[in-house]
């Protein structure tokens, strides 16, 4: 079931299979909390088994780009449209969350980030990338990478 993620009150809803759970939840809620602050949208997630065809846009683009499968498998996906982005965001039961930015117009700004949770490892498939640390009242500490999208999806 479709629901708006609540950043003031986190839960763990569809995302209770993770071992880092809370973790997620709170990035989930970050990313929440970022759309609703900079764009005014809800932030509304749907289940794997539901988003079937964004997920696999995602990793198709991480196949292409960089030869990466993600191990893990997905929770939650969801689809923004805000500005002329295509946001596709991707929640994984590891507590990793992928999201793309695909921009329409410049093909400049198109990118895959990487975001972990706070207790989870690097997966193997994203030991090549370095990741940034960044403090979220939400999510505790976000460890981030990205690489820029060179092809048209």
């Amino acid at each position: 079931m479709p629901g708006i993620v609540d950043f003031k009150s986190v839960s763990t809803a569809g995302l209770e299979s993770s071992p880092v759970a809370a973790a997620l939840a709170g990035l989930r809620a970050n990313e929440s909390r970022y759309f609703k602050n900079k764009y005014d949208v809800d932030f509304t997630t749907e289940p794997a088994r539901k988003a079937k065809s964004l997920i696999a846009w995602v990793h198709r683009i991480l196949k292409d780009e960089r030869g990466i499968v993600i191990a893990s498998p997905p929770l939650e996906a969801t689809e923004l449209d805000v500005d002329g982005i295509r946001w596709v965001h991707v929640f994984y039961e590891s507590g990793l969350a992928i999201n793309v930015l695909y921009t329409r117009k410049d093909a400049k700004k198109r990118a895959v980030g990487f975001k972990l949770s706070e207790g989870m490892e690097i997966p193997a498939e994203l030991s090549k990338f370095k990741f940034a640390r960044q403090k979220s009242k939400l999510a505790g500490t976000i460890r981030g990478s990205y690489f820029v999208i060179k092809n048209e999806y």
